[in-house]
């Protein structure tokens, strides 16, 4: 049997068609999951090799089910992201039309990428939660509900028509999705690469937020992200997920982790991989004085001082 790959599903999700895009994914079993917390829980039993999971937005930022999923729980690991676009359909079963529509259902994430649409083509409509968009597609084809906002190629799949296409609040709408595995040891860096952490101060003190982000700035590490989450001991308790430019194995990196380690009650590392946003090409020059080499000669310096050969 092949290796098999969870995934948010059922079949028809816009989990499914962003994994699609990965060239390992052609060797895999996919199998479809029917939440994050699933789709995560078969890699920490070892029924799948990995997760490919849906984890940011750029309407609403993270996705706290997954952040929360990767917070807690047994140590996984990010090795891969992909970026895809997203535009809604609002999908029916055949028949249907828009002054019909009373109820309608998606994945939580999607409400605020058409809420504004809603407000003025469906203003009256009951918006119900639902799995994932594609679930949601299920559930009108079950009679459950009365249209789906899901991508428009779950249409065929669930035997439903577009009653409309191309629906999105904000334009150029993307969601950012991460394969996860168990822990190991980090692919190579790229040169544009991201590190992803979460943090958890010792205590609360004035300045707690500014004594974590300094030891990023100190080393011309570039944050990406920056989302708190409850950790669940009680109000006012947070936890920090982070993303960072660079790769675990940059110097400047790989400091400032050490860093962190010394402050911090705990650090969990969630993984160094290539970012879906840029190539090597478009990569920037790192701020002067924080790399590798400027790194190791002022190391080599301190040693020579404590060698008294200065």
């Amino acid at each position: 049997m092949p290796a098999s790959y969870a995934y948010l599903g059922p079949e028809g999700t816009f989990t499914e068609v962003a994994l699609r895009t990965l060239p390992e994914a052609a060797t895999r079993e996919l199998v479809p999951m029917v939440s994050v917390p699933a789709a995560l829980d078969a890699v920490r039993s070892g029924e799948a090799e990995a997760a490919f999971v849906p984890i940011e937005n750029s309407v609403e930022g993270g996705i706290t089910t997954t952040l929360d999923e990767l917070v807690a729980g047994t140590p996984l690991m990010i090795y891969r992201e992909v970026l895809l676009s997203i535009t809604f359909a609002l999908l029916v079963r055949p028949g249907t039309k828009l002054s019909e529509i009373k109820t309608v259902t998606a994945h939580p994430a999607a409400q605020p990428q058409v809420r504004n649409w809603m407000k003025t083509n469906l203003p009256q409509v009951i918006w119900e939660s639902a799995a994932s968009n594609a679930d949601g597609a299920r559930l009108v084809q079950e009679g459950r509900y009365d249209a789906a906002f899901a991508g428009e190629f779950a249409a065929a799949r669930y035997g439903l028509v577009p009653l409309e296409t191309g629906i999105h609040d904000a334009e150029n709408a993307q969601t950012r999705f991460v394969l996860v595995g168990r822990p190991a040891r980090p692919a190579a860096p790229t040169g544009t690469d991201k590190t992803s952490i979460v943090l958890w101060q010792r205590d609360d003190h004035p300045g707690g937020l500014r004594d974590l982000l300094d030891e990023f700035a100190t080393r011309g590490v570039n944050l990406m992200l920056l989302q708190s989450r409850p950790t669940g001991a009680g109000i006012g308790n947070y936890c920090f997920c982070i993303d960072a430019e660079g790769h675990i194995s940059d110097r400047r990196v790989a400091e400032t982790l050490m860093g962190l380690k010394r402050i911090c009650l705990q650090v969990r590392f969630l993984g160094s991989y290539p970012r879906a946003d840029i190539g090597v090409e478009d990569a920037g020059a790192v701020l002067p004085g924080t790399s590798d080499d400027e790194f190791m000669a002022a190391a080599d310096w301190v040693a020579r001082c404590q060698d008294g050969r200065f």
